[in-house]
């Protein structure tokens, strides 16, 4: 049977399928989560995720032996992203709020998810990634600075940078972190 033999490929899922398994079920929401915010989309994140575990997939037992999966796919998933984030130079972006509504809104949580997305849309590549690695993965600026490549400073002002234009895009929200939604298909 093709991909069952020989090294890298789907080859190391055959070989290690219950390990591999487990890893992506454990951990597919946390990861999926990390990749949305990256993203600021659903469908984009739901790519970004898949074309990261194809990656981890054809090295998985190098790095299942090194000891730090979820380090290796972060790595991968940021690295895939910006790759990306080259070749789409551009995207499209609303420019009208929704009306708003009289009385209370039921979708008033909704409301305020999709205002913390667009919000996070309005970051730059770099200060969107530091956060969202920082604040919401909370790792510690080292390791930020190791999978981005760059100087801790430059995560710390990165970081700083982005955190205020969220207070004031979220306009005195106390913790704007602290409600960051997953897409509506992966909560449960």
């Amino acid at each position: 049977m093709r991909g069952q033999t020989g090294t890298g490929g789907w080859g190391a899922t055959l070989r290690d399928e219950s390990g591999f398994g487990a890893f992506v079920s454990a951990g597919s929401r946390r990861h999926l989560r990390t990749a949305y915010l990256l993203t600021g989309n659903a469908a984009d994140a739901e790519d970004l995720l898949q074309s990261a575990l194809v990656k981890l997939a054809r090295v998985w037992d190098r790095v299942a032996q090194s000891g730090d999966v979820d380090a290796y796919l972060r790595r991968v998933l940021v690295n895939t992203h910006v790759s990306r984030g080259r070749r789409l130079w551009h995207r499209e972006r609303p420019t009208e709020a929704p009306p708003d509504l009289p009385g209370r809104d039921p979708y008033a949580a909704l409301d305020e998810r999709d205002r913390l997305r667009r919000a996070l849309a309005g970051l730059s590549p770099g200060e969107r990634r530091a956060v969202v690695l920082r604040h919401v993965e909370d790792l510690a600026e080292a390791e930020v600075a190791r999978l981005l490549g760059c100087s801790v400073g430059t995560v710390k002002s990165q970081s700083a940078r982005g955190l205020a234009k969220l207070r004031r895009t979220l306009e005195g929200a106390v913790d704007p972190l602290s409600t960051l939604p997953l897409p509506l298909e992966v909560r449960s």
